[in-house]
């Protein structure tokens, strides 16, 4: 593969070990014990992703939103400041063990850059805790838009200054990534960690690797 000028990365679940579903369980405490909790977990995963295609809300204002809406839709009850521990819990989330070294290496080739689901406050301490030299932070609070929708896609375009054709883009989340880069001719590389099944016959080709240590011998480096 031809290396390019930037490589975009999707951050939480790609770079930093979201840790949101056992966040989630420790807030939930005993009420977990009154529902089914795998069918939560998706419910409040579904509502999220819904909530990212809707109007523009601050990321830990979705958070809480999707928080309450699963909650209330499982016969939970929601208190505030479940919401409140939520959104302070994500920046203390630190990088998976491959993170710093492929991207210390990857840095000396290309330009690193985040595009992520979040608000400029919120991500700035998982960019320090990942001691990794970025060329820029793109989030949605920038682009007041969620990934997967395009505008935020066309945002860090205008951004960066550069075309489609100059970015690869790197990412775990398959709908939230994989599928609107498809849409939008962007090159791609999914980081499947947890193994899940992909498609190729409607959103490939993409190129498909287990984490990040592959990324380098793909690119050459």
């Amino acid at each position: 593969m031809k290396l390019p000028k930037y490589i975009t990365f999707d951050c939480y679940g790609t770079l930093i070990d979201f840790q949101l579903t056992k966040t989630t369980i420790d807030i939930l405490g005993e009420r977990a014990n009154a529902t089914n909790l795998h069918d939560f977990l998706i419910v409040f995963r579904d509502i999220r992703y819904y909530e990212c295609l809707g109007p523009y809300q601050r990321y830990s204002d979705l958070l809480h939103t999707s928080f309450k809406k699963a909650m209330d839709q499982c016969g939970l009850r929601y208190h505030h400041s479940d919401g409140d521990k939520l959104v302070a819990a994500v920046p203390t989330w630190g990088p998976f063990p491959d993170t710093k070294p492929i991207l210390d290496k990857l840095a000396q080739h290309c330009k690193l850059v985040i595009i992520s689901n979040a608000e400029d406050d919120m991500i700035a301490q998982n960019v320090r805790n990942m001691d990794v030299n970025f060329y820029d932070v793109i989030t949605a609070e920038q682009a007041h838009a969620y990934k997967p929708t395009p505008p935020i896609f066309y945002y860090a375009l205008r951004r960066l200054g550069c075309d489609k054709s100059d970015i690869l883009h790197v990412a775990q989340g398959f709908n939230y990534d994989i599928m609107p880069a498809h849409g939008l001719g962007w090159q791609r590389v999914w980081i499947n960690r947890n193994g899940r099944p992909g498609n190729q016959e409607d959103y490939g080709p993409y190129i498909e690797l287990p984490d990040l240590t592959g990324l380098p011998a793909l690119l050459g480096i």
